[in-house]
Order: structure tokens, then C-alpha cells, then sequence
């Protein structure tokens, strides 16, 4: 580019590629199809030992992150009680960038929840402070653990990767999240701003750019972004 630039215009002056800092570019995600979702749910709870623990663990774990969005992070360290079932909420304590939030689940979400805590009490003392997702011993499960069960079980369902990281990963399922929720308020015609502000709050981002990146960012949603774009060049711009 520099040299072409130079050729047809000797006294051109191109700026270093290092000048303006180092760049940042986001690598699309793979996003799981809800047959993936259940597929892994499904082959969570065959890990042992059968009836255990283990299987409830991994299964409610994934499938609570694929439902919520959380990151795993954020799962791994929520608290006995963080988790109100009454009230249908999850409370998100000091997470990335220091913030706290509140979610409010589907009764889906609770009724699952609320199926593994008997289990888990059922196994183990539930004891003050303790994490919600528990190993039999009643120890928190660890991050290294818990990515070296989910890469077991991605092996086993044989998934191809979608997206531009060499295998699908667990923040993916977060990523899956944010694009069905985006399509599914697409589809029912809520205005799409008003939702990105509600999907930027729900997710814990910093800056709404961030939930933004999702229309441009993920294949699955340039429909919406093409759409978007058509109205505006029709002047229709009041209604978005």
C-alpha cells in the first residue's frame, strides 16, 4: 500500500502502521444452535458417576450460562445466596470492571436451579458462604476444571468450529445468548435500541459499544443491520 501510494505520488507521506497504537480486532464467536445447547446439556449429565453430583453440576452449570449469559467467571463464583429462587434472580457481585447487577431468570432457570440445590444439599452441607455450583466435597469448582470437563465433552459431541477461535469455548455460550436474545426481539419488532441498552445492562458490559459489536460483529445478525440500514435510507428513522 505504501509503495503504491510512493509510486504515483512521490511526495506522499504514509504514517507508520505502529503510529496510531496497536489495533483491536474481535474474533467472531462460534454461536451454538440450540441443538448444540441441549446436545451438551445432554451429554453433561452422562459424566460420572452416574446419579452423582458431578452430572447435575455440569449440566445446570452450562445450561444456566447458556440461558443467562454469564460469564463463567461469574457462575463459578456466585454464592448459595445469590441465587433467590422466590424472587427469580441472580445477584452478580463485584465482577469484571467492579460491578454488581441483578438478573431476573426464567422459571426454566429456577425450577432447574431449585432441582440442583436439593440434589446438592441432598450430598453435601450447604454452609455459610459457600459457592453455589459445588464439586461432591463440597468444594467450589475450579476454572481449569471446569473447561478441562467441557473440552471432554466437546470432543465427545464432535463440534466443528464456527466461529474464528480454533475450538468453540464456553464464553461462547454467552455469546449464543446475546445473538438469540437480539433475534428474538428482532423478530418480534421491539425497538432495537431500547433492547441493546437492556442486553448492555443484563450482560455487566462497560460500554454499550461493546453489545453494539453483536449486529456487526456475528454473521447472524447483518440481516438485522442490513434491515436497519434499509429503513434508514428510506428515512424511516423515527421508528428505530
Amino acid at each position: 500500500m505504501r509503495r503504491t501510494t510512493r509510486q504515483f505520488e512521490p511526495s506522499s507521506v504514509v504514517p507508520d502502521l505502529k503510529f496510531f497504537g496497536p489495533g483491536h480486532r474481535r474474533l467472531a464467536p462460534h454461536i451454538y444452535t440450540d441443538q448444540e445447547v441441549c446436545d451438551l446439556l445432554e451429554e453433561a449429565g452422562r459424566l460420572t458417576p452416574q446419579g452423582g453430583l458431578r452430572p447435575a453440576t455440569y449440566q445446570t452449570l452450562f445450561g444456566v450460562i447458556a440461558a443467562t449469559g454469564l460469564r463463567i467467571s461469574e457462575a463459578l463464583h456466585l454464592r448459595d445466596a445469590d441465587v433467590d429462587l422466590q424472587e427469580a434472580r441472580l445477584t452478580v457481585r463485584q465482577t469484571k470492571f467492579n460491578k454488581s447487577r441483578c438478573l431476573p431468570i426464567h422459571s426454566s432457570v429456577v425450577q432447574a436451579l431449585s432441582q440442583y440445590r436439593a440434589r446438592r444439599n441432598h450430598v453435601t452441607s450447604c454452609l455459610a458462604g459457600m459457592t453455589f455450583f459445588v464439586s461432591a466435597e463440597g468444594q467450589a469448582l475450579s476454572l481449569r476444571g471446569v473447561e478441562n470437563v467441557f473440552a471432554r465433552l466437546r470432543e465427545r459431541l464432535g463440534w466443528k468450529p464456527r466461529g474464528d477461535h480454533p475450538q468453540p469455548r464456553i464464553h461462547d455460550l454467552r455469546h449464543a445468548f446475546a445473538v438469540r436474545r437480539v433475534l428474538q426481539w428482532h423478530q418480534a419488532g421491539v425497538t432495537m435500541d431500547h433492547g441493546m441498552f437492556w442486553l448492555c445492562t443484563y450482560l455487566g458490559h462497560a460500554k454499550i459499544s461493546d453489545t453494539y459489536w453483536y449486529l456487526t460483529g456475528v454473521p447472524e445478525l447483518m440481516a438485522v443491520v442490513g434491515e436497519k440500514f434499509e429503513r434508514f435510507a428510506q428515512g424511516d428513522v423515527c421508528h428505530e
